[in-house]
């Protein structure tokens, strides 16, 4: 053996790949935020306004006074424009929400288009498909629903403590008393309730990563009559799921619940004090020697003054679970890649592949055997000086990822070829075992699911085999005997033989025979050498 070394490069540059997923939404949000804001101060001031007016009509009419038509106008139109407030409110809010998630999941698409193959491979499929879906909502009801929310909390006992001076300072007072021990009671809810929605978004994240599971190993499972046992363990994940929602909606109930109470306690106590001061059975200042209107002015004020911190509540939830998607959408897209290894330059070596023949790439796990491949095609970069040896070269990819579109089995393998005939199909699909698989009935025409969900990896990836034998391309192979039976890695062997003979064929393996067969063997186990077969 003929042994070639060069000294070793340097690794690749670490690449940022931080994602900030919060600030990201706070930044789309922001022209949303605003318009919401103005929206919901109006509706406030519309219904401190048509509460005025429909505590002074009421007042009139039960002392027989005169009834004002002007009042009366005032009082329906007032009501009818807080109305249309609150509906231009809530659709400014669904569509600022929709901004923020359908940006945000645009930005997570392409950090993910931007990912190393390796690294994006090594994503679990459950935790992402949860964080393109489920995670920019729950983000974007944080930043523009909870925020809204916090920022009316300040605004809209303001407004309502200030119109109610207007009538008595003294019952302003009151309820604005009651309003530390309120936040004081969400500071202490708050950290219980962060805590579930992590828990709840971390139980839901291995639920479906399980799923995702599942469902790609789904032959095998049915292969294996173990359809029941993995129903079972699916069953114990999801009960998990519910317990920490449960939880969760159990301390957002209670926390509504707090702020009913002491709303309902403190509208009491006006009540009981105006009364008081009505009949003429105490003197208290503030509540004493006041018109029936202005009592009922109180009464139908304070449930405002209330109203701010009731939404908080309802979304103090929403910022629990904002929060725990924003940290999950941080911890998938922001992963740095695992630092590359320090792997031979071909080109330093004046080693130039040839046109035809088989090249196994061979070592330890982790040597970089697959990370050697995927730069050679081109599917990542770094720690290769110089053009790459397959650089502008049409080639076939084989690996247990491979691509298998929709439809049956025949189009899987002819696809991307040109003017492929049946008996060549059924010609590729023989030498590999695919007639012969009872998991895939029919032959040719066998159904393949979207994404070939219904494939276990190795009829994937035996596809693939019978795909490269008509591409008329060189072949790159990660591990194609992997994972296979004693009689389907015979046949894969076979047929990689056979276009070597024709073509350039380089695989990463671990199979001993396939490496002793290869007309060139790259051994990276000293991570600089290169030996050539003689």
């Amino acid at each position: 053996m003929k042994k070639l070394s060069a000294p070793p490069q340097r690794p690749d540059p670490a690449v940022s790949l931080a994602f900030q997923a919060l600030t990201a939404a706070e930044r789309l949000a922001k022209s949303g935020l605003r318009g919401l804001l103005i929206w919901q101060i109006a509706r406030t001031a519309l219904r401190l306004g048509f509460a005025a007016t429909a505590a002074m009509l009421a007042g009139r009419l039960v002392m027989g006074g005169a009834v004002d038509p002007g009042l009366t106008a005032a009082t329906i139109v007032l009501l009818a424009a807080s109305c249309l407030a609150g509906l231009a409110a809530d659709r400014v809010q669904a569509s600022a929400e929709n901004t923020v998630s359908t940006g945000l999941r645009g930005s997570a698409g392409d950090r993910l288009n931007e990912m190393p193959a390796r690294l994006l491979q090594s994503l679990p499929v459950g935790s992402v498909i949860v964080s393109m879906q489920r995670h920019p909502e729950q983000v974007a009801a944080l930043v523009v629903g909870h925020r809204a929310a916090t920022a009316m909390m300040a605004a809209g006992p303001l407004l309502a403590a200030g119109a109610l001076g207007f009538v008595s300072w003294q019952a302003a007072l009151l309820i604005a008393g009651l309003t530390p021990v309120m936040i004081l009671f969400f500071a202490l809810v708050g950290k219980a309730i962060r805590r579930r929605a992590d828990a709840q978004e971390r139980a839901f994240g291995r639920l479906a990563d399980q799923f995702a599971d599942r469902i790609r190993t789904l032959p095998t499972i049915l292969a294996n009559h173990a359809t029941a046992g993995e129903a079972a363990k699916l069953a114990r994940r999801l009960d998990t799921y519910a317990g920490k929602t449960i939880g969760l909606l159990r301390i957002a109930f209670v926390n509504a619940g707090i702020i009913d109470f002491f709303a309902s306690l403190s509208i009491a106590i006006l009540a009981v004090f105006l009364g008081l001061g009505h009949l003429k059975l105490a003197t208290i200042p503030g509540f004493s020697n006041l018109e029936l209107w202005q009592s009922l002015f109180i009464l139908m004020i304070a449930p405002e003054f209330f109203a701010p911190f009731r939404r908080f509540s309802e979304q103090y939830h929403a910022k629990a679970e904002g929060l725990a998607a924003a940290a999950a959408l941080d911890r998938l897209l922001g992963a740095e890649p695992v630092a590359a290894k320090t792997l031979p330059s071909l080109e330093r070596l004046r080693l130039t592949l040839p046109a035809k023949g088989l090249v196994a790439i061979v070592g330890p796990s982790g040597s970089g055997k697959s990370t050697l491949l995927r730069r050679l095609a081109g599917l990542e970069h770094g720690g290769m000086q110089g053009a790459q040896p397959l650089a502008g070269t049409e080639i076939a990819w084989v690996s247990t990822d491979s691509y298998v579109p929709e439809g049956t089995l025949g189009e899987a393998i002819a696809w991307n070829a040109v003017a492929v005939t049946r008996d060549r199909l059924e010609d590729s699909a023989r030498a590999i075992g695919l007639l012969d698989d009872a998991l895939l009935p029919g032959g040719l025409d066998a159904r393949l699911d979207k994404g070939g969900a219904n494939l276990s990896g190795g009829q994937r990836l035996r596809i693939a085999v019978a795909r490269a034998t008509l591409a008329g391309r060189a072949v790159l192979a990660d591990e194609p005997t992997a994972k296979l039976d004693r009689e389907t890695a015979e046949a894969v062997r076979r047929t990689l033989l056979a276009i070597s003979r024709s073509r350039l064929v380089v695989l990463a393996t671990h199979d001993r025979d396939l490496a002793a067969a290869a007309d060139i063997t790259v051994d990276l186990t000293q991570g600089d050498a290169v030996e050539v077969a003689a």
